[in-house]
């Protein structure tokens, strides 16, 4: 189905600066990559929000550790990955 849209002046220059430097062949090719990274940006978010979610239930049910323990287990592991790059 087609769609009008207002982009409003900004982005209107926006999109003609793009098809005319030839980036784009058209106006819908722009729009349509716009869309693209809109639904990629969305799908990445919603990893987020599912990886917080799941974290959230995690502390609910107990299953945490002490940040102290997080802290030391990050240090020693970073710390082998340096030993490992710089022997």
């Amino acid at each position: 189905m087609p769609s009008s849209v207002n982009l409003g002046a900004p982005l209107e220059a926006t999109v003609n600066r793009l098809v005319k430097a030839g980036r784009y062949g058209s106006r819908s090719e722009v729009l349509r990559e716009g869309v693209r990274l809109v639904e990629d940006r969305e799908a990445r978010l919603a990893k987020v929000n599912a990886a917080i979610a799941e974290g959230i239930a995690d502390a609910k049910a107990g299953r945490v550790k002490p940040a102290e323990q997080v802290f030391a287990e990050l240090k020693a592991r970073y710390a082998a990955m340096i030993d490992q790059d710089h022997p």
